[in-house]
């Protein structure tokens, strides 16, 4: 129990260091975004730049006041909303590196090409896919801000004067990126990420046509404020698909793209396991089409399930020959102790783990390759052992850990342990399964492999369920062929070529 005490004071500890780093981290990346929107407006009044800021002195305190709150707000969201995120400050530099370039763009568009012309929903889709939905809509709100800071101060005119053209400017940028959001939240194709910056630039075009009504003047100049704002949300989508696989790298995030194209046939480790471990490919094919299924009935992400059971077993490349599924004959088990060949498999998760790395794989499907066995111990050798000599320690015999983390690992490990046994089973009916399903999944919670992820019981019983559906179609029940061959004059025979 002291113990345990002892182990949560460290950790809260530990998160309130973080927490303060994360805080310098800020204020770091605050720094950085007020000498980018200096170096904006010196840029826009070159030859008159040192009476500008000489003359301006109090709209400058603003401007550096105004973006340092801006600052802090966005530290207090992540502070109440997202934690977590605050622990790694890769998190924080990804956010404001977008946030950086994607002003930097909007800034290049607008003042050399022309206001409308700025692909404003260029961050909105960018923070979609390499973050999230819901701090997607909370950062476009701020990046909208950043852009009214940028027209306010570059334009040159005091506050008094502003024209309503800055305010329209930051509504659009707003409601633009909203709408992006809104309409790439369910993409899954590089195309399909270009049609979301036709359909966004619709509701766009419209707004700027009512923004610009009252005052007609020139219909050429109508005409193009609203041929570029539809131009600029097609723009957005484009060096949306241009920048993502950079920041991909990068920061080594995980979308949508990124997952399909992990999944792809000709993916590196999954040709390698193909070739080098055929039986263990089929079962990772097979488990992946189980995890996927279970993560669409409890509202997980399904890409990530389907990547990681995919990946969960390529420790199993290092010698791909001691495990079962790739052994034709000759079984090297039957040569070692017990012992050894408890310690072989059990490393094939931390192998996995290690290879995903070195192959800069994302971590979260590394962390997987690692969770998917927890701590359960090995039977098979374990017994072996136990009947060899008599008594055997179950610590000798048990995956190393760690438990599994997230929903994602929880259902890798239900589906990769009951493929595994429906697998051996001469009777595959719904009710022989359903009885496998639900002792996997009980022995698994009466050893504690769910303790730190936040799985459910009802979502243990629907992954229980689709597994039961998904497995009783694999293993389907088939009718017994009759002996029988047809020649080449379409004549029946059997199968030792004489007349039926």
């Amino acid at each position: 129990m002291k113990e345990k005490i002892t182990a949560e004071k460290v950790e809260k500890r530990s998160n309130r260091g973080n927490l303060v780093r994360s805080a310098f981290v800020f204020v770091g990346c605050y720094f950085v975004l007020l000498f980018i929107v200096f170096l904006m407006i010196l840029i826009s009044d070159f030859g008159n730049w040192q009476t500008y800021f000489t003359q301006h002195t109090n709209e400058l305190i603003s401007l550096v006041v105004s973006l340092f709150f801006l600052t802090g707000i966005v530290y207090i969201y992540y502070l109440f909303e997202d934690s977590a995120a605050l622990i790694k400050p890769r998190n924080i530099v990804l956010v404001y590196t977008l946030l950086i370039i994607s002003l930097i763009i909007s800034y290049v568009f607008g003042e050399f090409i022309h206001i409308y012309s700025r692909p404003v929903a260029v961050f909105a889709l960018l923070a979609l896919f390499l973050i999230n939905r819901r701090h997607a809509l909370f950062l476009n709100f701020v990046f909208s801000f950043l852009m009214f800071v940028i027209d306010l101060f570059t334009e040159i005119v005091p506050a008094t004067d502003i024209n309503s053209e800055i305010y329209s400017t930051f509504l659009l940028s707003f409601i633009g990126g909203t709408v992006a959001i809104f309409l790439g939240e369910k993409v899954k194709t590089r195309g399909g990420l270009l049609l979301t910056g036709v359909f966004t630039a619709m509701p766009i075009a419209l707004l700027v046509l009512l923004f610009n009504l009252p005052s007609i003047g020139d219909w050429i100049d109508y005409i193009s404020s609203v041929g570029f704002r539809i131009l600029s949300c097609i723009v957005s989508a484009i060096l949306a698909l241009a920048l993502l696989p950079f920041f991909e790298w990068a920061f080594n995030r995980l979308t949508v793209f990124r997952l399909r194209e992990l999944t792809s046939t000709d993916a590196e480790l999954l040709v390698s396991l193909k070739a080098k471990a055929p039986g263990t490919f089929n079962h990772s094919l097979i488990v992946a089409q189980l995890a996927e299924s279970c993560a669409v009935a409890i509202g997980e992400n399904a890409e990530l399930a389907r990547t990681a059971a995919y990946y969960h077993d390529v420790g199993k490349l290092k010698q791909p020959e001691c495990f079962t599924e790739n052994q034709s004959d000759y079984n090297v088990h039957d040569e070692i102790t017990p012992e050894l060949s408890a310690d072989i498999i059990r490393s094939h998760t931390k192998d996995g783990y290690d290879l995903l790395m070195e192959k800069h794989l994302p971590k979260v499907i590394a962390d997987v390759a690692l969770e998917h066995h927890g701590t359960m111990p090995i039977k098979y050798f374990y017994d072996k052992a136990i009947r060899y000599s008599g008594d055997a320690d179950l610590k000798d015999f048990s995956y190393l850990g760690p438990i599994p983390q997230g929903k994602i690992a929880a259902i890798v490990m239900i589906s990769d342990a009951t493929e595994a046994a429906t697998r051996a089973m001469p009777d595959r009916s719904p009710e022989k399964v359903e009885k496998v399903c639900r002792s996997i999944i009980e022995e698994r919670m009466d050893l504690g492999q769910f303790e730190e992820c936040d799985i459910t019981m009802r979502e243990l019983t629907v992954i229980k369920q689709t597994l039961v559906e998904a497995l009783s179609g694999v293993h389907h029940h088939r009718v017994k062929y009759p002996a029988i061959q047809f020649n080449r004059d379409r004549q029946a025979v059997n199968t030792e070529g004489k007349d039926v």
